[in-house]
């Protein structure tokens, strides 16, 4: 009746083992380490820089744990800070000799001291939120002013095009602010612009503002057309710092909009206010502009002359100098995907897809200009380098593009990764920064450990001393519920925070309930007259319905919050919803697991440990009945 065949065991092993092994990594702590990364979006890390920082450590006579390349970024592990300060140093001055123009970051972090076959077997530790490892906070001010009249920009070349597709005269087209004005030469002009702008570009609401011999025409954003693009620039920036800081291999980063027009960043780890800000000024513009290929160029690229008004001179990959027009032709904005792929003869090519106003500038530009060379140049840090010049073969429309080359397939990936990462819509300024030092982290730790510890520790002693030996079995449980937990929380690469631990902390007090429930069914069975085996049997069976509403209903406010709830709220749930799966297993199949282990084997059980089972006796001489202690169980 109460024994479980040989497979359940077999699965609470499994359970126990992978339990064991997840939960391992979190209790090795963190190492302080060096972090290399790009940056230059077209210098890249790869395994060869390991070897390079590998040798610039032994010659400085430092002894790392081990230096790795993982994600994005190659991290030496060193045996403590003062090392870990030499090797920045050291690993600082070989990588980048002209310090004014570094072409790696070198920052600090902390890795964890997992041992390698752990780290063999994927098992990792959780990562740890801002408040429990420490870091930095920033609150950065989007410039929506910016944004606006970068969208009135774009608006006026849509009116160049408009005008001149329609063959419209007009006196000249200008901006002025977020709005756009046109000047036209008579009314006849005026009132066929009117007709068309008010019909081809609806964001803008068009006034008359001229006299009957200047006749004008100023169009000014909608309100809902202007929510719409502030709404889109905070996406886009978010996105963007998405792309670049993850590229960076910050573990965990967090990046949310605060309000209308603010974004929040947190980088747990990092301790370098300075490196923090430069991984977040990392991000990158994206411009096509044509190659300027006169006699006038060619000999500025010779270095024989000046450069001609109205270009830019930039260097290519490899150091090639381009002169570059000044006009851009398209931006980030346009693009919407960059793929690596092959051309027609099977040479490495990027496939770029542009967004319906990309796709009509790009057909325009590209049937006028067969023949002529076009720049795609990536701007960093007030910086531009020519990603790519391609020579125009022909007349491109649909919004598909291809570029092709002398490239190989690594370079075609890494340029679609480059134009992939897209560019601000708006600038951003740094509002409000907060470090968050790693000695304030671990004193979060170890409150948040001693919560926990000394809740279980409670609970423990109150089951063992009411409810015997199944009181014991109870408390297996629930340590068996808080190692799955950490386990599955450590599987996922969650992060913790102290919202988190709060909810490990609550987790406890609701899985011992289940056991509470079942404890008191079996003795209610006992009660009853029910033999040993009977009342643990049927205990378990009826308390189990009770046991899945009750975590069901607990569950649909667990995902409630998930849904609907943000930044710590999010953290807490997880941690919940993961509790109350976990306390399911535990509390209902690991626990009967236990008694079925130890009462299972007895065929003849004349009582069960449980602590005091009242039991209704009839008092002699009268009709009325009487709690009396049975013998002992």
């Amino acid at each position: 009746m109460n024994r479980y065949p040989w497979w359940k065991y077999l699965i609470i092993a499994v359970a126990m083992l992978v339990g064991l092994l997840y939960t391992l990594p979190n209790f090795y702590g963190e190492a302080p380490a060096v972090q290399v990364s790009s940056a230059k979006a077209t210098v890249k890390v790869d395994d060869a820089l390991v070897s390079r920082v590998r040798q610039v450590l032994d010659a400085a006579g430092l002894k790392p744990d081990f230096v790795q390349f993982e994600g994005l970024s190659v991290r030496a592990r060193l045996g403590d800070t003062d090392t870990q300060l030499k090797a920045r140093d050291a690993i600082a001055r070989a990588l980048n000799p002209d310090a004014a123009d570094p072409s790696y970051i070198i920052a600090l972090n902390l890795i964890s001291r997992s041992p390698q076959w752990l780290t063999a077997l994927h098992a990792r530790p959780m990562y740890l939120g801002l408040d429990l490892r420490g870091g930095v906070h920033f609150l950065m001010q989007v410039d929506m002013k910016a944004a606006l009249t970068k969208k009135a920009e774009s608006l006026t070349g849509d009116l160049r095009t408009l005008l001149r597709d329609k063959n419209i005269r007009h006196a000249g087209i200008s901006r002025n602010g977020d709005s756009v004005e046109l000047r036209l030469r008579d009314a006849d002009g005026l009132e066929r612009a009117s007709t068309l702008l008010n019909q081809q570009l609806p964001d803008l609401q068009w006034v008359s503002t001229g006299s009957a011999t200047e006749p004008r025409l100023t169009g000014t954003l909608k309100l809902p057309a202007a929510r719409n693009v502030q709404e889109q620039a905070l996406k886009q920036n978010i996105n963007t710092l998405h792309n670049r800081i993850n590229e960076l291999g910050v573990a965990e980063p967090i990046i949310q909009q605060q309000g209308l027009d603010r974004v929040v960043v947190q980088l747990p780890g990092v301790q370098d206010v300075a490196k923090a800000k430069d991984i977040i000024g990392r991000t990158a513009t994206l411009e096509v502009r044509m190659v300027d290929d006169s006699l006038e160029a060619q000999a500025a690229m010779a270095g024989t002359g000046p450069v001609p008004f109205g270009t830019e001179r930039f260097l290519e990959r490899g150091g090639v100098p381009v002169i570059v027009k000044r006009q851009v032709v398209l931006t980030g904005e346009n693009l919407t995907d960059a793929q690596p792929g092959f051309d027609d003869t099977q040479q490495p090519a990027v496939h770029l897809t542009l967004d319906a106003r990309g796709a009509r500038i790009f057909r325009d530009i590209t049937r006028e200009s067969i023949g002529k060379r076009m720049a795609i140049v990536l701007f960093e840090k007030g910086k531009g380098e020519v990603v790519t010049a391609p020579v125009i073969r022909s007349e491109i429309g649909g919004g598909r593009v291809q570029i092709s080359g002398s490239m190989t397939p690594v370079e075609a990936a890494d340029t679609a990764l480059l134009l992939r990462a897209g560019s601000l819509a708006a600038p951003m300024d740094i509002i409000e920064e907060r470090l968050i030092g790693p000695s304030l982290g671990a004193e979060n730790i170890a409150k948040g450990f001693d919560s926990v510890l000394y809740g279980f520790l409670a609970i423990a002693v109150f089951m063992c001393a009411y409810y015997m030996l199944f009181g014991m079995f109870s408390t297996l449980a629930l340590g068996m519920n808080l190692l799955l937990l950490v386990a599955v929380l450590s599987m996922l690469q969650a992060t913790l925070t102290l919202p988190g631990i709060a909810a490990i902390a609550l987790v406890l007090g609701m899985a011992i309930d289940a056991n509470v429930l079942i404890n008191e069914r079996v003795r209610e069975e006992l009660r009853n007259g029910s033999s040993a085996q009977t009342a643990i049997h049927t205990g378990y069976d009826r308390a189990f319905a009770t046991i899945l509403d009750s975590n069901v209903t607990t569950l649909i406010a667990g995902v409630a919050l998930l849904a609907f709830g943000s930044g710590p709220v999010r953290g807490f749930a997880v941690v919940h919803c993961l509790g109350i799966l976990t306390s399911m297993f535990s509390a209902v199949f690991f626990s009967r697991g236990l008694v079925n282990l130890w009462y299972g084997r007895k065929k003849k059980l004349q009582g069960v440990s449980i602590g005091q089972v009242w039991k209704p006796a009839a008092q002699p001489g009268s009709g009325s009945t009487a709690l009396t202690p049975p013998p002992k169980a």
